[in-house]
């Protein structure tokens, strides 16, 4: 891998979020359902950009565990039974680089699907 390594990965189940640091002195903090409803695995983006599947009622969604794979990846084990996407590091790099307007994306596409997302409990 060419880009910033992970330094640091905590799962935070209380609060529903992931923390990650790289080496490049970045630090993110992920909600699980911004990593749920972003998952990089087929099930959910499909084949191409137009078979993308909005995500939704994942506002309490949490990590059960985290696997990883190789020293590229982790596979993150989501309490609602999904966990076919595979995180390489790169991929959470972008996801918490480009947070906001990701976030905002996805609130724009509930809103557009006329989804009211509840505020997690």
């Amino acid at each position: 891998m060419s880009g910033p390594k992970p330094t640091e990965l905590n799962l935070h189940r209380q609060s529903h979020v992931l923390d990650i640091a790289f080496d490049d002195g970045s630090r993110f903090s992920l909600p699980c359902e911004f990593l749920r409803v972003y998952s990089p695995s087929a099930e959910v983006q499909g084949h191409t950009p137009d078979q993308r599947k909005l995500e939704t009622g994942k506002e309490n969604v949490n990590i059960e565990r985290i696997e990883p794979v190789g020293n590229y990846a982790v596979v993150l084990h989501f309490d609602d039974g999904h966990n076919t996407g595979i995180y390489s590091w790169e991929t959470l790099y972008k996801m918490g680089s480009n947070y906001d307007a990701m976030w905002s994306q996805y609130l724009q596409e509930l809103e557009q699907a006329g989804h009211k997302r509840k505020e997690p409990s």
